[in-house]
């Protein structure tokens, strides 16, 4: 959740671990702080915020120093504030740490540390933590990786960390379990962050740490050990990423931004595996358990937030195309309940940033029973890619803005192409039909750049809107997870109460907010349950409520009832939740910025939730 970024090397680290530390702010924005080793001292600036408020909090300071780290923070023990900030000093001022995760077992070892003596100025597990390795380190009389490796062999939970001493002034140190870490490898230099954007201008070399590996750099060089002090062999990757991938590109926000690189991201995802021309789909990287899939008695998804919602809708592909029964699990309650899982069952695993931590636990839990793990990530070298057996990459580029927009199109096209393979194959479609959607999904890119064209109009209707208190969203078949989506987006970025229900349950319940104050969100396209919603609408409009209508181009009928259309192109029903989405971003988006709220930081959210 929280950003971690560290320099060590010839130039000045301040301003290459601000910089850093703006780029993975998407990761939290409670607070922020950096520690330098400057003239034989660590010297650490902390504030309450955004990095902008640490900037102009340290303008006038010197900020001097080759070695240093960084953080950025999404509180989880202990409130946002100064104090609470990364990083954190040991009571001695020898050692500085940050820390992503969680250390489960804090409580008893704050115990037993303040027997000892230690103060705590701190709520937070990580002053803890380097409190707990200085003392390792001085009564054990051992060296600070040492140190750092026994006391990570008592403590319970997660954590990525970096840790610099000051009787060590050129060396970084880091380590991880659970939570992400890149060392980027320059020349004559090392940097370390949550994830490769705040290394991609400075290098394109990277090694991705391993669970329980730690990592030592000093000087010129490097060294990998597991656990035990056992050296590893890293692998060092280069990264395809483009600076420009990562800056706003002209636009207001990153989110605004990755709504319109839709028509891109969904053709890259494509790129190599469909060719409508020659009516071939090729997915390479589920080869070898492709029989499985097309064998499978059951398929079990994982995910969480978005990615839940595009599990959604492959339950109704798979079943639908494929004939093979599917559920889909909320990954945070499927590790903690004893789900029946048999040998050979499918897990598929979605989530953007390959590094939900319910997800890997609960891929963990499912390979311990003899299921096999096919992962569906955007984010190459993660550890959800790392740990299935095998899976497909979105390449949807990096996804700056908090609240997911092109990873779901994204997801949501991989996980079709994943069912009509498997329908091809097992020979639940005929070939006509396997062709015919195959071109129908090589149409989608050039079909949403068409849907894009209503933002104009959809921000209008968002000025009407802006002051609402409740969205009432509803939709059917393959748009009723696409409805439980747009009530997402509302919420997380706007801070609207925003509910999704499939339309024809409205009657069992929320037909009783609908007033003449409640909007009420219908996604209409034409499909096979189109009598249907159309009875929904009329029903909402007999209690006045007000209508905002999804509906198919051309559509004749609901414009007459509803009280706002938006169009989408046509397609196949299966593929309309790739359009119908689209207007439910923008909605969102527009809405939150007309009520002043930071889209792309909304609060108390952060991109990767890498804790529990």
């Amino acid at each position: 959740m929280c950003g971690i970024v560290g320099y060590l090397g010839p130039k000045q680290a301040y301003p290459i671990i601000i910089s850093g530390l703006q780029r993975l702010e998407y990761r939290g924005y409670d607070s922020t702080g950096v520690a330098l080793i400057s003239q034989g001292d660590i010297d650490v600036h902390k504030k309450q915020g955004k990095v902008q408020d640490l900037k102009d909090y340290t303008k006038e300071e010197a900020l001097d120093g080759n070695i240093g780290i960084g953080h950025t923070r999404w509180a989880t023990h202990g409130e946002p504030n100064d104090v609470n900030a990364h990083p954190h000093l040991s009571n001695s001022g020898d050692l500085a740490l940050i820390h992503n995760g969680i250390i489960e077992n804090y409580g008893s070892l704050k115990e037993d540390l303040s027997q000892k003596g230690y103060i705590f100025k701190s709520e937070t597990d990580t002053e803890v933590f380097v409190n707990f390795i200085e003392d390792i380190k001085k009564n054990e009389k051992v060296s600070l990786e040492d140190a750092l490796r026994i006391a990570l062999s008592k403590v319970i939970g997660a954590y990525a960390i970096a840790i610099i001493s000051k009787d060590n002034p050129k060396k970084l140190i880091a380590a991880r379990k659970g939570s992400p870490l890149v060392i980027g490898l320059g020349k004559g230099e090392f940097f370390i962050a949550s994830d490769a954007t705040p290394i991609i201008e400075h290098t394109n070399e990277v090694i991705y740490l391993k669970d329980e590996e730690i990592a030592v750099m000093e000087g010129d060089s490097f060294t990998i050990t597991d656990s035990k002090d056992i050296p590893q062999t890293p692998y060092v990757q280069t990264l395809d990423l483009e600076l420009e991938a990562i800056e706003k590109g002209g636009y207001e926000h990153f989110m605004l931004k990755e709504i319109f690189e839709q028509p891109r991201s969904i053709a890259d995802c494509m790129r190599g595996r469909l060719n409508a021309d020659t009516g071939e789909l090729v997915l390479g990287g589920i080869r070898n358990y492709s029989n499985a899939l097309v064998n499978a008695e059951r398929i079990i998804i994982v995910a969480c937030g978005t990615s839940w919602h595009a599990g959604l809708v492959a339950e109704y592909l798979i079943e639908d195309l494929c004939r093979i029964p599917v559920e889909v699990e909320y990954a945070s309650e499927f590790r903690y309940r004893n789900p029946v899982i048999k040998e050979g069952d499918i897990l598929l695993a979605i989530s953007q940033s390959g590094e939900t931590a319910d997800t890997l636990a609960a891929i963990e839990l499912a390979k311990s029973k003899g299921a096999i793990v096919l992962g569906v990530v955007n984010t190459v070298g993660s550890s959800i890619s790392r740990i299935s057996h095998e899976g497909a990459y979105l390449h949807a580029g990096p996804e700056i803005g908090v609240a997911s927009t092109k990873a779901f199109t994204a997801q949501l096209t991989v996980l079709y192409m994943i069912a009509l393979r498997a329908a091809n194959r097992k020979g639940t479609i005929t070939e006509n039909k396997y062709q015919e959607l195959i071109r129908e999904l090589s149409l989608i890119p050039d079909k949403v750049e068409k849907a894009l064209k209503s933002s104009d109009k959809i921000e209008e209707v968002s000025d009407l809107f802006k002051n609402a208190k409740n969205f009432l969203y509803l939709g059917r078949g393959y748009n009723f997870p696409v409805a439980l989506e747009g009530a997402l987006k509302l919420k997380e970025i706007s801070y609207i109460h925003a509910e999704g229900y499939p339309a024809a349950e409205m009657k069992h319940g929320p037909i009783a907010l609908i007033d003449e104050n409640m909007p009420v969100v219908v996604i209409a396209t034409r499909d096979s349950s189109y009598d249907k919603i159309v009875s929904n609408i009329q029903e909402v409009k007999a209690r006045k409520g007000i209508v905002i209508a999804i509906v198919t181009e051309g559509d004749s009928l609901i414009p007459d009832m509803a009280d706002f259309t938006i169009e989408v192109p046509s397609t196949h029903e299966s593929l309309m939740p790739l359009l119908s989405v689209v207007p439910l971003q923008l909605l969102s988006y527009y809405i939150a910025v007309l009520r002043g709220a930071n889209v792309d930081q909304p609060r108390n959210l952060a991109k990767s939730v890498t804790v529990e």
